[in-house]
């Protein structure tokens, strides 16, 4: 099965984020095929705790009008901070690559009416698992523990 090609550069993206000395999470946003924003997360390389992934993506997308035909793509599943702008914005499908390592706000989501798909991928887990166990203080400090 061949990967979802957002997805591959959402995980670009969260290598990005890794090579900055930052925590690996990546995301798009996605127009009828057309990639109109990236980010990652810059939490640490900004000292900035709302610099999450999908916050960096959205930023960086600008001002683009209604957000209703959008797809907002991360590796992880989004957290409550996340969630809430995905439900403000009103955009109504996310696609992540995994919520094993982080259960994020999935439930937030649908019961906001955005449709969530998790494409489960190895490749995310494993990104993030190795990050949890080598950098473990850095980790609960993004999630708030």
């Amino acid at each position: 099965m061949s990967m979802d090609k957002y997805l591959i550069e959402a995980i670009a993206q969260a290598k990005k984020s890794l090579r900055e000395g930052g925590i690996p999470i990546g995301s798009v946003l996605v127009r009828e095929d057309i990639v109109i924003g990236r980010g990652h997360n810059q939490r640490v390389q900004k000292s900035d705790p709302t610099a999450h992934a999908e916050i960096d993506c959205l930023r960086n997308a600008g001002r683009v009008g209604s957000y209703q035909n959008t797809v907002l793509y991360s590796t992880l599943m989004p957290c409550y901070y996340c969630a809430g702008a995905v439900v403000q914005f009103g955009i109504k499908k996310v696609v992540v690559g995994e919520a094993e390592t982080f259960q994020g706000a999935e439930s937030f989501m649908k019961e906001h009416g955005v449709k969530v798909i998790n494409l489960q991928s190895d490749e995310c887990k494993q990104m993030m698992r190795e990050f949890i166990k080598n950098h473990a203080e850095l980790w609960n400090e993004d999630i708030g523990r």
